[in-house]
């Protein structure tokens, strides 16, 4: 069993930055990929950015050159590095794991934290 815990969610307003961390339990830490997506409300869960076992990355194309994932695997934490926020990245924001390799559908994924709110005023 994997457990997550996502904070550093909150109210920003449009072109700040937020940094989310997402603190994983359980396994080693370190043969996961970790996954970032969001969902707001009346939308379906979308991938938002992803790293690799093996430190590689990729990301939605909307959120590419405003967001950076990282993770430090001796404190078995992601972390997603929002800049530029638009209202439009208004959203819950849930991290994922799986088994080495990054996905970017929920389905791929097989343990979710509770999520994070993130809002953008205008």
């Amino acid at each position: 069993q994997v457990q997550l815990v996502e904070s550093g969610g909150g109210l920003v307003q449009a072109g700040g930055s937020l940094r989310l961390s997402c603190a994983a339990s359980g396994r080693t830490f370190s043969r996961y990929a970790m996954g970032w997506f969001r969902q707001a409300p009346g939308k379906e869960r979308e991938f938002v950015a992803a790293i690799s076992s093996g430190d590689s990355t990729n990301y939605a194309d909307s959120v590419k050159g405003r967001f950076t994932i990282s993770r430090d695997n001796a404190k078995n934490t992601v972390y997603l590095q929002m800049n530029s926020l638009k209202p439009e990245d208004t959203a819950v924001y849930y991290c994922a794991t799986r088994l080495l390799r990054t996905a970017t559908t929920p389905g791929q994924y097989e343990f979710w934290g509770q999520g994070t709110q993130v809002t953008v005023s205008s």
